[in-house]
This record gives C-alpha cells, sequence and structure tokens, in this order.
C-alpha cells in the first residue's frame, strides 16, 4: 500500500490537522488507521464506497485495507457492508491495561458521582478532540448522545477539553484551535480564536473550566486538571449536568469544590504511581 500504489494519495497530514513527520511518517500505516476510525456509532457498517469516502482513500485502496483487517479479524463483511469486530477493542484495551492508574482513578470518581449526583468523566487530549479514557455515569441521561470510553468531542467545545489546551505552550494550543471545526454548535457557543484563547490564559490561571450549553443546549460542564510526577496535565476531570437541573452558578459554588478535591486525589495517584 505503498503511495504509489494509489493514483490519489491521501495528504500526509494527521487528522489534527498538524503536520506530519517527514520520512518517519508511514502513510500505508496511517491509512489504515484512517480507515479504523472511518467506523462510528453513526457509521457502524459501511460499504466499500462509504469507508473509502469517509477515509478519505480510493476505492482500491480502501478495499486493500478492508481485506487486510478482515484477514487480521478486525473486520468482518456479509459481501457488501464491512463493520468492526470486537476484537478490534483489544487495540483500545491496550491503552487502559498500560495505563493502570485508572483503575485507582475511578472509585475517587465514584465517590465524586455519589456525593454530587452527576456524572463524571475523564478525557485526554488527542488533536482536536478529547478522547474519554474513564467515564461514571448517573441515571441521567445528559446528552443526545451516549458517552463511553473512547467516546471522542471536540476540544474547544467541552470544559476537559479547555483545560488541556490551557495548559499547552499558548502557540500551540492556538494552532490546535485553528486547526478545529469551530462551527456553532448551539447559540452559546464561542467561535472566534482569539477570544477562546484568552479564555484559556484565564482557566489556566484559575485551574478550572466551565462551558455552558455550547456544545449542546442543556448541557453545563466544569473541569479541572490532572497533573503527573513531572507537573504535566495529560488529563482531565469533570462533572456534568442539565441545565434543566442546576445552573452554571450553581455548578460552580457546589459542584467545583469536590471536583477540584477528587483532582487532586486523582492527580496524587498519577505522581505515586509515574504511569501517566
Amino acid at each position: 500500500m505503498d503511495s504509489k500504489d494509489d493514483p490519489h494519495p491521501a495528504p500526509d497530514t494527521p487528522s489534527h490537522g498538524l503536520p506530519a513527520p517527514g520520512d518517519s511518517y508511514v502513510q500505508s500505516f496511517a491509512r489504515g488507521l484512517a480507515v479504523i476510525r472511518s467506523f462510528s456509532a453513526e457509521a457502524p457498517q459501511q460499504t466499500l464506497s462509504e469507508v473509502a469516502q469517509r477515509a478519505g482513500l480510493t476505492r482500491a485502496g480502501a478495499r486493500r485495507i478492508l481485506l487486510t483487517l478482515q484477514t487480521l479479524g478486525y473486520v468482518n463483511s456479509d459481501g457488501r457492508h464491512f463493520r468492526l469486530t470486537p476484537r478490534i477493542l483489544a487495540l483500545g484495551f491496550a491503552y487502559l491495561s498500560s495505563t493502570p492508574v485508572w483503575d485507582l482513578a475511578e472509585p475517587v470518581m465514584a465517590d465524586l458521582v455519589d456525593e454530587v449526583k452527576e456524572s463524571c468523566s475523564i478525557a485526554a487530549l488527542d488533536g482536536t478532540d478529547i478522547v474519554y479514557v474513564l467515564r461514571v455515569p448517573t441515571q441521567h441521561k445528559i446528552m443526545r448522545i451516549s458517552l463511553a470510553v473512547g467516546s471522542r468531542l471536540p476540544a474547544a467545545y467541552t470544559s476537559m477539553g479547555r483545560v488541556l489546551l490551557a495548559h499547552l505552550p499558548p502557540a500551540e494550543a492556538r494552532a490546535v484551535l485553528q486547526a478545529c471545526d469551530l462551527r456553532a454548535r448551539t447559540r452559546h457557543s464561542l467561535t472566534d480564536v482569539d477570544a477562546l484563547c484568552e479564555q484559556l490564559a484565564q482557566i489556566r490561571k484559575q485551574g478550572w473550566a466551565l462551558v455552558n450549553q455550547e456544545l449542546e443546549e442543556g448541557l453545563i460542564s466544569v473541569a479541572a486538571p490532572l497533573t503527573n510526577a513531572r507537573g504535566e496535565v495529560r488529563a482531565a476531570i469533570n462533572v456534568s449536568g442539565q441545565a434543566n437541573r442546576t445552573s452554571a452558578r450553581a455548578m460552580q459554588q457546589t459542584l467545583l469544590p469536590p471536583l477540584r478535591a477528587a483532582a487532586r486525589k486523582i492527580s496524587q495517584l498519577l505522581q505515586s504511581s509515574g504511569a501517566y
């Protein structure tokens, strides 16, 4: 699957929009990952043409990758549609099993959920998105979509995303924001890069972020950073609630203190384990 095999090679740019390495960038491997990422809750099964379109590949290139994944057991097909198999979970589980501190963090999150009666999540930054790595839900459904470990949301419009962006070097954070899709999700969405950068500076100073209905109408979330032994912020923790049950002001007053206490406890676990 070298570029010479494909008359329309995919651009040498990862999905986060930042420059790709030169000679160290293996295009065929990147294309394979693009095919895997083309499957989602909205597209759990796809035709060859649909995979090619979503992955930005030619039909010939997508077909070779799909057949390789099928041979390896990561994809199956009914002759027309392709879908991922449960074996694909092993790829994500490798991350979780290589970071065992999350096993220690989950009880802290569960205690927080019991206290505040709202859902709690931990996420890491991946390009322009956040990826959920741990989640303790409540009985309340807070979003139209279902969130689980591995779910992705735009960093610019989430409290955890803004916390994580705020702890990047300012120039790097601006580059990520410029690569983001900043179309307004709601009437509250902040879409100006300069304004977002100003907010990131404030978030870094105060140590937390609150996003009020910018991703989805009715959804309010507040987040705090998790710090490892090197003083790096590699993940963030949040609690989320519905505007019909609470308000941004109430969340700041009642949920932020226990959230920050939980963040400190988990940060101590991260620092003592040295695993993240």
